[in-house]
């Protein structure tokens, strides 16, 4: 919150000078203690704030990285010899405790090039795969682990 404050100080100032760094950091510092005091917002809240963040960064570079290994995959189906896909619903049951972190998996899944999210209610999701070999596993995917660690922090 506090490099928030001091960013958002130099951002509209428009200028970077020692003068303008120098009562941005004061100008920063007396906001930052005020949120503390008034709003309920402590340094173990930042500290918190930023791990999670760290841990959203990652999700979101896995993401993009199965994505991406996806795309070849269904690339590979289509233009292979296959005579055939076989397209199936997989049903499963979900660990994740949070309607957000549910979320986010059915979004992944979703994103996923040959899967697609068809329902998601409570905890159980119905998953329609292009080929019976990309349901496997859609379980206990990478997603879940790493959402189910966001949810614990």
């Amino acid at each position: 919150m506090y490099l928030l404050f001091f960013a958002l100080w130099v951002i509209f100032n428009g200028n970077i000078t020692l003068e303008i760094c120098l009562f941005g950091l004061v100008i920063a510092a007396v906001m930052f203690a005020f949120v503390c005091r008034f709003m309920d917002y402590s340094i173990q809240k930042e500290k918190a704030l930023l791990k999670r963040c760290v841990g959203f960064v990652r999700y979101a570079v896995v993401l993009v990285k199965e994505i991406v290994a996806a795309n070849f995959a269904v690339m590979r189906m289509i233009l292979s010899e296959r005579e055939e896909l076989e397209p199936a619903l997989v049903s499963f049951q979900s660990d994740l405790k949070t309607e957000t972190g549910r979320a986010f998996l059915a979004n992944a899944i979703t994103l996923t090039p040959g899967t697609i999210t068809v329902s998601l209610e409570d905890s159980e999701y119905v998953v329609h795969c292009l080929d019976e070999s990309l349901g496997e596993g859609v379980d206990s995917s990478v997603f879940v682990e790493m959402l189910s660690a966001l949810e614990e922090e």
